[in-house]
């Protein structure tokens, strides 16, 4: 890209984005279980080559105290990089949701919007039932070895 588009581009960036706009990960330390690790033994066919592994009901706890009164977007984050995993095309991961939040699905790096509204509690309580979709393919773990990670939320303040 020529020198003096850059200037040009980070002015288009800065401008897509509502003034006072902020992302931040929220505070989810106080929720039962937040990593999630495979039992292959679970496993369910799906075709000839995926498979399902569901992982049940996982509950979270986040803390929205300096968000109440704000209009916010709420984000399931999806790590990028998951151990054992050559690429985000062998890994889905799927929830249903028990509350607020919406149903939906990701891959590694997914930031998929979850929640829009006021926050209007310090807390914000939510279940997933998650499910696992892997590509055996692209799969790389040692004997023995889960598939192991963390989702986070974010949020994004809006004006």
């Amino acid at each position: 890209m020529p020198a003096p588009a850059v200037p040009c581009v980070a002015l288009l960036l800065s401008l897509a984005l509502p003034a006072g706009a902020g992302v931040a990960r929220l505070d989810d330390s106080s929720s039962p279980r937040a990593q999630v690790g495979t039992d292959f033994s679970r496993a369910q066919p799906v075709d000839g080559i995926r498979f399902d592994l569901p992982f049940g009901r996982i509950d979270y706890r986040l803390a929205t105290a300096p968000y109440i009164g704000r209009r916010a977007r709420i984000f399931y984050v999806i790590p990028a990089a998951i151990p054992g995993l050559r690429s985000p095309a062998g890994m889905q991961l799927q929830w249903r949701s028990h509350g607020a939040f919406a149903s939906a699905s990701g891959r590694p790096g997914d930031h998929v919007p979850v929640w829009i509204g006021t926050v209007a509690t310090a807390w914000m309580t939510e279940s997933f039932e998650l499910t696992l979709r892997l590509d055996p393919r692209e799969l790389r773990l040692p004997p023995g070895a889960s598939l192991r990670f963390e989702s986070i939320f974010e949020i994004e303040t809006l004006p």
